[in-house]
């Protein structure tokens, strides 16, 4: 077993005489080492379990900074105090004494006869061991990359292996707090840095970046478990350094797997595939169950990569439009994109030709984009779903039916097709549409004669009606109509 050594023992080494003057509660404290400071905030530099001592250079003259000093250092997980007698040290207030009597801080006055030298030889001596215990930790660790090559250890299995020889409890986490390795617990939020380059110390601890190409890929977190003997910050960012391979590992085999999906998803798009090779790509890219094909307009793609990272999917960019295949649990995701137009067939069997599935997810894209909504589902409409792609036949339709009374508005300014669709959007209830318009009925009623006229078509007809609602959606659909 390491030796330990605590505040009490430095007190009780009768070379060194010091006193305390406070915080007696606190002398069980161990100590890890012992350091000279005369900085106001020596916190970021610590590690935790130090005994600070100063000539007094950086004790503050007043109550309120006393005290604020004091505190800084107790929460940084600092043993003790050591003040040097007869030379800098002020006037000590009340304040600063009732701080460390409140937390348990010992306050120790070293006398001028004895250096500062050999209170930081003595903790050297009494720590001896227990540096041995470490370096054998740290060493073990570093064989980790062995285990990785040997043993062909799961992710969780190798951070279990890392808890053992550390004596720490580990997590990890993405800088948003989502799971980074599987297998490895979140931490609580509360300790993970808004810097990546804030100081490793916690209480019970470290934080420590993951390193990654562009940014930390996420931050560790090493907390001391009860009755082990944590190995120190050395093996706690070995232990990061693990987990960014683990990291690189996992992107690396996720880059593989994407542009094997991306290639599976182009032989699906042109149907070259036969449904059982089809049924064994997908299900080795994890998907077994009913797929959804969606056709996203409007994001580029390292924003919609990243709303579809923890998801199984195969993603593929045919010209403006990306093409993604996997559960319809993609659609939140997809949504959840700023400026997003995306459209979403029907559930359909792994394997089954895609072409039916390629004309829903665009129609429903189109419409997305029409109605400046996320996301569309095919089959809300009912009516425009069975138009054409071909926007030859669409336009030849629009002509046809709308052509003289698109040029009578153009050329007068007038919203009859407006008025005619606002009408058939509301089952030809008159008032209601003529609400919509802001306009009398009487004036609706007078631009719907005007449209029969100019278009030849009496509204009343069933046949005329569902030709002039076709060709509206058409228009829609071109993009003609707001």
């Amino acid at each position: 077993m390491a030796t330990k050594v605590s505040v009490e023992d430095l007190v009780r080494s009768p070379a060194l005489q010091l006193r305390v003057l406070a915080g007696e509660p606190g002398l069980s404290r161990p100590v890890s080492w012992a350091h000279v400071s005369e900085l106001d905030d020596p916190t970021p530099w610590l590690l935790g379990a130090e005994v600070i001592m100063t000539t007094g250079i950086a004790i503050p003259r007043t109550a309120a900074a006393q005290r604020a000093y004091l505190e800084r250092l107790d929460d940084a997980g600092v043993s003790a105090l050591a003040l040097s007698a007869q030379l800098h040290v002020p006037p000590l207030h009340a304040a600063f004494f009732d701080a460390a009597t409140e937390r348990g801080m010992p306050v120790l006055e070293v006398p001028l006869a004895v250096p500062f030298i050999a209170i930081a030889q003595e903790v050297a001596a009494a720590v001896q061991e227990d540096a041995r215990q470490r370096l054998g930790a740290q060493l073990q660790v570093f064989g980790a990359l062995r285990w990785l090559a040997a043993e062909d250890l799961d992710t969780a299995s190798l951070f279990r292996r890392l808890e053992r020889l550390s004596g720490y409890d580990v997590f990890a986490c993405t800088p948003a707090g989502r799971p980074l390795l599987p297998g490895v617990p979140v931490p609580d939020p509360a300790v993970i840095p808004d810097e990546p380059d804030a100081p490793p110390t916690i209480p019970g601890g470290f934080v420590l970046p993951v390193p990654a190409p562009g940014g930390p890929a996420g931050f560790i977190v090493a907390l001391g478990r009860d009755g082990a003997q944590p190995a120190g910050l050395a093996v706690a960012q070995h232990i990061a350094t693990v987990a960014a391979l683990q990291v690189a590992m996992a992107r690396h085999d996720r880059e593989t797997l994407r542009r094997e999906g991306a290639e599976t998803l182009a032989e699906l798009l042109q149907d070259v595939l036969d449904p059982a090779t089809a049924r064994r790509r997908l299900a080795r890219l994890g998907l077994e169950a009913d797929v959804v094909l969606l056709v996203v307009r409007g994001v580029p793609d390292d924003q919609l990569r990243r709303a579809l990272d923890d998801l199984p999917h195969l993603l593929l960019r045919r010209g403006d439009d990306h093409h993604v295949l996997g559960p319809e649990s993609l659609c939140e995701a997809v949504a959840s994109v700023p400026g997003v137009s995306a459209g979403v067939s029907r559930p359909f069997p792994p394997g089954e030709s895609t072409r039916v599935a390629q004309r829903e997810a665009g129609w429903a894209a189109s419409r997305a984009a029409e109605s400046g909504r996320p996301l569309v589902h095919y089959g809300e409409d009912t009516t425009g779903r069975w138009l054409p792609d071909d926007p030859w036949t669409l336009t030849a339709l629009v002509e046809h039916v709308l052509g003289e009374v698109l040029a009578y508005d153009s050329a007068h300014g007038s919203r009859l097709v407006t008025s005619v669709r606002t009408w058939m959007e509301r089952d030809r209830r008159t008032e209601e549409a003529a609400s919509a318009l802001h306009v009398h009925p009487n004036t609706l009623a007078y631009r719907l004669r005007r449209f029969s006229a100019l278009t030849g078509r009496d509204l009343s007809s069933t046949e005329a009606f569902a030709e002039v609602w076709l060709a509206i959606r058409a228009a829609r659909q071109l993009g003609m109509q707001d």
